[in-house]
C-alpha cells in the first residue's frame, strides 16, 4: 500500500491513526490506495498496542427508552464531530448485565465511558482506578467516586408538577415511578411528597407505586391503584416516564376514565405521541439531547484535560406553561454548550 501510494510505511500508519500532521492530498492519496487494495485497518489491534482507541462506550439503561434515544443521539453528535465512534451497550436495567459491559469497555480499552448507572453502586471503580474517564448521565454515582455527573432537575419538576394537580383541586394525586433503586425514580417520589406536605394534605403510601420504567409496569401500577375498593377514587397521577403513561392510557380506556377529565395525568417525557391525545395531558419536557451533548462535552473536556475536579451539571425539566428554552443558570453548561 505504501508503494501504491507513495509514502513510507510510517506515513500509512499515521493517516490510519488519524494524525492531523499528515497533509489532507497525501491522506486522500494513502486512502485511495487502501481502497484500490481492499484493506481494512484493524483498529481493535491498533487500540491494544496503543493502550486507547477512538471509540466511546455509551452504557444506557433501556435502548426502548424514548428519552434514552434522544440521550444518545446528543452524545453521538458531540462524539461524531471530535472524530470518535460509539459502541452502545444496553443494560435493561440489569446489574449483571452492565458489570460485563464495563468489563468490555476496559478490555477494548475504549477512551471514555458514558453511563446510565442502574444504581449508585455501578461497579465503575476499577475503570477509574486505572484512569479511564467515566461521565454518568441522569443518575449519579456514590459521592466518593469523582466522576462527572449530568443530571435533570426531577425532584423540583416533580414537585411543581403536583402543585399544578392540587391548583385544579386535586386532591387524591397518586404517583407512579420507577424501581426503588433508580436515583431519578426516588427524586421523583420525593417532589411529590414535598408538595403534598407544603399543600397540608395527607400522604397516602398506597397512592405511591413503583414499577418497572416500561409499559408493563405502569399498566400495573395503574391496575392496582384504579381498583382498590372502597376508597375514594384517584383524581390524578404522575407518571414517571412516557413508556409508563402507555399502560396507565390503556387502563383508564379499559375502565372507561377520561385522561385529563376524569384523571388528571402528568408525565415525565415528551414522547411524540403525547400531542396527539385530545385532551391533551400535561407533559414535563426533559432536555434530553442536551443531556447527552453536555455529557459528551465533558467526556472531550476530561480526555483533553485530565486531572479537573469532578464537576455536575444540573439541568432544568420544564411544564407546558414554563418557557420552553428556560435559561441555563449553570456557567459549566453554558460553556460546554456554548
Amino acid at each position: 500500500m505504501a508503494r501504491l501510494a507513495e509514502v513510507s510505511t510510517a506515513t500509512v500508519s499515521r493517516v490510519f491513526a488519524s494524525d492531523p500532521a499528515v497533509r489532507p492530498a497525501t491522506a486522500s492519496r494513502v486512502r485511495e490506495a487502501a481502497k484500490q487494495l481492499g484493506y481494512v485497518p484493524n483498529t481493535l489491534a491498533r487500540s491494544l498496542r496503543q493502550q486507547t482507541s477512538t471509540s466511546w462506550a455509551l452504557i444506557i439503561a433501556d435502548i426502548e427508552n424514548p428519552f434514552l434515544t434522544q440521550v444518545t443521539r446528543g452524545v453521538e453528535d458531540v462524539a461524531q464531530s471530535a472524530g470518535y465512534s460509539l459502541v452502545l451497550c444496553n443494560t435493561d436495567e440489569q446489574p449483571e448485565k452492565e458489570a460485563a459491559y464495563l468489563n468490555s469497555a476496559e478490555q477494548y480499552r475504549v477512551s471514555g465511558v458514558l453511563i446510565t448507572p442502574t444504581s449508585a453502586t455501578s461497579p465503575v471503580d476499577q475503570l477509574l482506578a486505572r484512569g479511564l474517564p467515566v461521565i454518568t448521565m441522569d443518575r449519579p454515582l456514590r459521592p466518593d467516586l469523582a466522576v462527572d455527573t449530568v443530571l435533570i432537575d426531577s425532584r423540583r419538576a416533580a414537585r411543581s408538577a403536583v402543585d399544578r394537580m392540587i391548583a385544579h383541586g386535586r386532591r387524591q394525586i397518586a404517583c407512579i415511578t420507577g424501581p426503588r433503586r433508580v436515583f431519578t425514580a426516588s427524586e421523583r417520589v420525593l417532589g411529590y411528597r414535598e408538595s403534598l406536605l407544603e399543600a397540608g394534605l395527607p400522604i397516602d403510601e398506597q397512592l405511591i407505586h413503583y414499577a418497572a420504567f416500561n409499559e408493563q409496569g405502569g399498566r400495573q401500577a395503574a391496575d392496582e391503584l384504579l381498583g382498590r375498593p372502597g376508597v375514594a377514587p384517584v383524581e390524578a397521577i404522575l407518571v414517571a416516564n412516557s413508556m409508563m403513561a402507555v399502560g396507565v392510557l390503556q387502563v383508564l380506556r379499559e375502565r372507561g376514565l377520561r385522561p385529563s377529565v376524569d384523571v388528571e395525568i402528568v408525565v415525565f417525557d415528551d414522547a411524540p405521541w403525547t400531542g396527539l391525545l385530545t385532551p391533551a395531558i400535561s407533559v414535563i419536557h426533559q432536555p434530553a439531547y442536551e443531556l447527552g451533548q453536555v455529557a459528551g462535552k465533558l467526556l472531550l473536556d476530561r480526555l483533553r484535560t485530565p486531572g479537573q475536579p469532578a464537576r455536575t451539571v444540573m439541568l432544568t425539566a420544564t411544564l407546558p406553561a414554563d418557557d420552553d428554552s428556560p435559561p441555563r443558570d449553570d456557567a459549566l453548561t453554558t460553556a460546554l454548550l456554548g
